[in-house]
């Protein structure tokens, strides 16, 4: 680090900033917000930095949906989803994407779990999405927290992938694929 700081300040003349500035292996660091794979021909992956800022502003929008309808809050997330994909369409590593897909569908859940105060009225819901009365009953007065109830099999059953892509969600897996064929 102290020869290449020397060859860059003296030599070329740059200003090197030692708080973001390091010589570490490829896989360690990450530079534009992409990182790379420890294999013997490393990939290109979205550094795990830029997953936990956008997951960050993620959070704060579902909080703001809290009162609004979900396809209200889906047309708010969908800019920042279809401009961040954008930018990481080049990533090669895709498992990081079915991860924010199913994350951000938990969240929605957990939205619609929390909009459904009263048991009585997340029950009659999940009988109108299709449950049977008996597990929907079940589910409505389980006692657990939302985060729990928005990832349970009887969310997973009342709102699957088929809702939230009707209701207009940008699947970042769907996206990248798209962007990666058409060029």
């Amino acid at each position: 680090m102290a020869s290449m700081t020397g060859f860059l300040t003296e030599k070329l003349r740059l200003k090197v900033n030692p708080d973001k500035s390091r010589v570490a292996p490829p896989w360690q660091t990450s530079f534009l917000g992409y990182s790379m794979t420890m294999d013997k021909k490393p990939k290109l992956k979205a550094a795990p930095a830029s997953i936990q800022r956008l997951k960050k502003k993620l959070k704060n929008i579902f909080r703001m949906g809290r009162g609004r309808s979900i396809a209200r809050l889906i047309e708010d997330l969908r800019p920042i989803l279809r401009g961040w994909i954008q930018y990481f369409r080049h990533a090669e590593v895709k498992g990081v994407f079915e991860e924010l897909d199913g994350w951000i569908r938990r969240r929605l859940r957990l939205v619609i779990w929390r909009q459904r105060k009263r048991s009585y009225t997340r029950a009659r819901n999940l009988m109108r999405r299709g449950l049977t009365e008996e597990r929907a009953w079940v589910s409505a007065t389980n006692g657990r927290g939302p985060w729990f109830n928005a990832g349970a099999s009887h969310m997973n059953d009342a709102f699957r992938k088929k809702y939230f892509r009707r209701v207009g969600l940008v699947s970042l897996q769907q996206e990248l694929r798209r962007l990666q064929s058409s060029s």
